[in-house]
């Protein structure tokens, strides 16, 4: 695992090996802090907090543990003082929490720490303009469904459904070039 390898001489941090880290990791905590808030732009706030956490007290990472779950951890408790501070309930229990960190862990252990995320990032830059606002507009904004974005993109539903159906495929296709 590259991102043990570099967490193992902590002693010696440097920005740079500390900043190869948070690449490594940064997709996977983006999906995971967005499954915990429900909202892309709370998620990424929520990752930079945690990020700026870790490299605070890098001292206190204990080598011996994974360093994607130390992460996840710190992101874990950014989200619930952002639930305190908001006054929010908290949509998942301790249970789920767990069980929701095991599926993290066996996705990272199979799609390796660049794996899937970034292939897909790599892809997704490939796409014209107007099949990647289709699919940002889709997913990226939380627009669930297909006429909510559409109209967020100005255009017919149907010439939506087409471009995201268009979108999907080509990246389908680059993911399967770059396996």
């Amino acid at each position: 695992m590259k991102s043990a390898v570099a967490a193992a001489n902590f002693s010696i941090m440097d920005r740079s090996r500390f900043s190869e880290l948070i690449r490594d990791h940064h997709q996977p905590l983006i999906a995971y802090a967005r499954v915990l808030c429900g909202h892309p732009d709370r998620a990424r706030e929520i990752v930079q907090d945690s990020f700026v956490a870790a490299w605070q007290s890098i001292g206190k990472f204990d080598i011996t543990r994974d360093f994607g779950s130390w992460l996840r951890g710190i992101v874990r408790n950014k989200w619930r003082e952002d639930c305190r501070r908001h006054r929010r309930e908290v949509p998942l229990e301790e249970p789920e929490l767990v069980g929701l960190e095991e599926v993290i862990r066996q996705w990272c252990a199979e799609s390796g720490e660049s794996g899937l995320l970034g292939r897909l990032h790599d892809c997704r830059a490939k796409l014209p303009e107007t099949l990647s606002s289709a699919v940002q507009a889709y997913y990226d904004d939380s627009n669930s469904d297909g006429e909510s974005a559409a109209a967020a993109i100005g255009i017919p539903a149907a010439t939506f459904r087409k471009r995201l159906e268009r979108a999907r495929t080509a990246l389908r296709q680059c993911l399967e070039s770059n396996a």
